[in-house]
């Protein structure tokens, strides 16, 4: 399926100040303190003086990129990065605010020092206030007197600070956030203070846009596991098989599979793809198949459950789009009912094989078109005839056309074992290739009849 341009993944936010004024919790003579107080304690780091030549203030914020920070987790190593920021600029504060793409906030969700900021859950709009009017204008903002400016955060007045710079954070066109120091005395920022956060500004960028994209492919990773079924129903006179392989390097998409019984005897099974990659595909997959599951127990039709589907897309999710590929079994299991919006047709098999590309009418993707129209077209399912539905990584490589890829796997399909043909699908199509995308094979045989 081609992919679409959509709204990044969103970012979780932090904030860090250190004031001097506070003190850390003493440490022990190995080093070893109470939390991570006695880590910091332990660490080497940088001490910056007023009178420091530049290059000697540049070396200290080249210490942001120590290999030893690799092995700190996201709250550490920002703490860690913005302590040696405050010692390079001789600041009495140091402060990362992250964009929250989805609200268009600054967040804050970490401290050192203040640890309200979290506890409260301070937030910034773009565009007002000190961080705000960096963010907004990507440019630095130095205020001379904190009594006289815009801050909306009321902590940095109750903590006495009164003169501050801030760069915005930025990985190529992309927004992360805003970097920011502060001094509990009147100062007025140099040129050199501005050039030297904007260099700590890079490194935190760097290091900051690594680890949340670490965390969210966990976070996702984790998501599509509890969304996707362990295993699928077991199902009088049906038997399945499914596989599911995440494509990328490993990074999860908005794939999904589902085979669940219904009222009065009948079976739905679906497939589908949400366009793109990452935390947001994987949480509006979850929504869809959970809303795909709760209409079809009122309605049967599998071109009505899409077009509510769509709907529900729609007003909920607007710049979000996916294809699906939905059928009811009716109770006697030899008629199945069936819908695609975008999607790759399944494969049947009523014999040895080769299986056949069902030609289904062709409407469009969830998200695509408002009001578009839903069909659904009835298949005979005889005693051991299997119904093979799949994502389209299965059948997309570059350089390869894909009705070769299509006329490969119908050669594959036949009425074997739901496990024999999706052990057969994966070796012929996939075969010891990583795939870049999402594969998800779901199988379905009716019971022959002896």
């Amino acid at each position: 399926m081609a992919h679409v341009s959509r709204p990044a993944a969103p970012v979780v936010a932090v904030l860090v100040l250190r004031s001097r004024r506070l003190r850390l919790p003493p440490q022990d003579p190995s080093g070893h303190g109470q939390g991570y107080g006695g880590y910091i304690a332990a660490m080497p780091r940088p001490q910056a003086r007023a009178d420091e030549a530049p290059s000697d203030r540049l070396r200290a914020i080249e210490s942001v990129i120590d290999a030893r920070l690799a092995r700190l987790d996201m709250e550490t190593l920002l703490v860690e990065l913005l302590d040696r920021v405050q010692e390079a600029l001789d600041a009495d504060t140091a402060a990362v605010l992250l964009h929250d793409e989805p609200s268009g906030d600054l967040v804050a969700a970490a401290a050192r020092g203040i640890e309200e900021e979290v506890r409260q859950g301070v937030r910034v709009p773009l565009g007002r206030g000190f961080a705000g009017r960096i963010a907004a204008a990507r440019q630095p903002v130095t205020i001379a007197d904190l009594d006289r400016a815009d801050v909306v955060n009321p902590i940095l007045r109750e903590r006495g600070i009164r003169s501050m710079l801030g760069v915005p954070l930025l990985a190529g066109d992309r927004l992360l956030g805003i970097l920011h120091v502060g001094t509990l005395e009147s100062r007025r920022f140099t040129e050199a203070d501005v050039e030297l956060l904007q260099v700590a500004a890079e490194r935190v960028a760097l290091a900051t846009q690594a680890r949340v994209s670490e965390v969210e492919r966990e976070a996702v990773r984790v998501l599509q596991r509890s969304l996707l079924p362990d295993r699928l129903a077991a199902l009088d006179g049906l038997e399945s098989a499914y596989r599911y392989i995440a494509g990328g390097e490993g990074t999860v998409g908005g794939d999904w599979y589902d085979l669940f019984a219904l009222p009065a005897g009948r079976v739905c099974v679906t497939i589908g793809d949400v366009v793109g990659r990452g935390l947001r595909s994987a949480v509006v997959m979850g929504r869809i198949r959970t809303a795909i599951r709760s209409y079809a127990l009122e309605d049967h039709d599998p071109a009505a459950i899409v077009r509510r589907v769509d709907a529900m897309l729609q007003h909920f999710h607007p710049d979000e789009m996916a294809t699906t590929a939905i059928g009811v079994i009716e109770p006697g299991q030899d008629r199945l009912h069936l819908t695609t919006a975008g999607h790759p047709a399944p494969v049947l098999a009523t014999g040895p094989g080769p299986g056949t590309y069902l030609e289904l009418p062709v409407d469009p993707p969830l998200g695509a078109a408002r009001d578009a129209r839903r069909r659904a077209t009835s298949i005979d399912l005889p005693p051991g005839a299997l119904v093979c539905f799949y994502t389209d990584g299965l059948i997309e490589r570059r350089h390869v056309p894909l009705d070769e890829r299509v006329d490969r796997l119908c050669e594959t399909v036949d009425a074997r074992p739901a496990q024999d043909v999706c052990a057969r699908v994966m070796g012929a199509l996939v075969g010891p290739e990583s795939a870049s995308d999402d594969v998800a094979v779901l199988v379905v045989r009716r019971a022959p009849a002896d």
